[in-house]
């Protein structure tokens, strides 16, 4: 199967501001992942995130990639090939962070609407084309479970003012209204080893499981070099990516996330999340 992004393909992303690149990982790596992703490991550094309605969201969050299958999924040269493609040869491409979200059947709950860069303008960057982020699903993503949804093109407006709403940061909500009415709604349904590509600025959403199935994903967020953040403590998101060769995944014998530098929900201020 053909991994690498076409120039079609890369024009669609940055008409859309998003795209969905399907099967970039084999059932094999995916079923990896998966197991790892639900250990305790994983598990007990999760963050509880609470919607409108009461109902939790978990994720777990890192930002140093390291040596182990989620590390090496988000260095692998396969993924570090399609963000070239995407974002261009002005800088290196960095990682800014990985998170692995956790949206339980009947419980997940929903994230509101917001951009990423609405978040990430608050840790003091500058450049918003200069970031993307990355989501890999680890199970199916349906209407059903709490799939994202997209609003296409959004990415061409400017950043919108975010304001907390309960546990989370929205996006202001009569933006948002307004962008409704000229721009289509995409339900973005993937299955596992899909991958999906997506602006920063792009105004993005997900509503809550109702099924009987779990959606997880991870995502990762990348960043170019020359976008030099002032308010940033954690700088993997200026250091150069060490890119190892798709088969690293499988090939390491590693079967857990090593000496992850997880985040704490009481350390967080701006942080960015699905």
């Amino acid at each position: 199967m053909d991994r690498t992004l076409s120039k079609a393909e890369i024009e669609n992303y940055h008409n859309d501001g998003y795209l969905i690149k399907k099967q970039m990982f084999s059932k094999e790596e995916i079923d990896r992942l998966y197991s790892i992703a639900t250990q305790d490991a994983v598990t007990s550094h999760a963050m509880d995130f609470m919607d409108q309605t009461g109902k939790m969201t978990k994720l777990t969050l890192w930002f140093t990639p390291g040596d182990d299958p989620f590390g090496l999924m988000s260095r692998s040269e396969r993924l570090i090939n399609a963000l070239r493609g995407i974002l261009g040869e002005k800088g290196d491409i960095c990682h800014f962070h990985s998170k692995i979200m956790q949206k339980e059947p009947k419980t997940g709950g929903a994230w509101e609407w917001h951009q990423d860069y609405g978040y990430w303008y608050k840790n003091g960057f500058f450049y918003a084309d200069a970031m993307i982020s990355v989501m890999v699903a680890l199970t199916e993503a349906t209407k059903e479970n709490g799939c994202l949804q997209v609003l296409k093109g959004t990415h061409k407006v400017q950043r919108i003012e975010h304001h907390f709403v309960g546990e989370q940061q929205g996006a202001d909500q009569p933006f948002v209204d307004e962008l409704m009415k000229t721009h289509e709604l995409e339900f973005v349904e993937l299955e596992p080893g899909d991958v999906l590509f997506f602006h920063s600025n792009i105004l993005h959403r997900s509503d809550a499981n109702n099924s009987d199935k779990p959606r997880w994903s991870v995502i990762s967020a990348y960043n170019l070099s020359y976008n030099i953040p002032f308010r940033e403590k954690h700088m993997s998101c200026i250091e150069p990516i060490n890119v190892v060769p798709d088969t690293a995944l499988l090939s390491n014998e590693i079967a857990k996330i090593s000496d992850a530098d997880f985040l704490k929900k009481e350390n967080e201020i701006t942080l960015n999340v699905k």
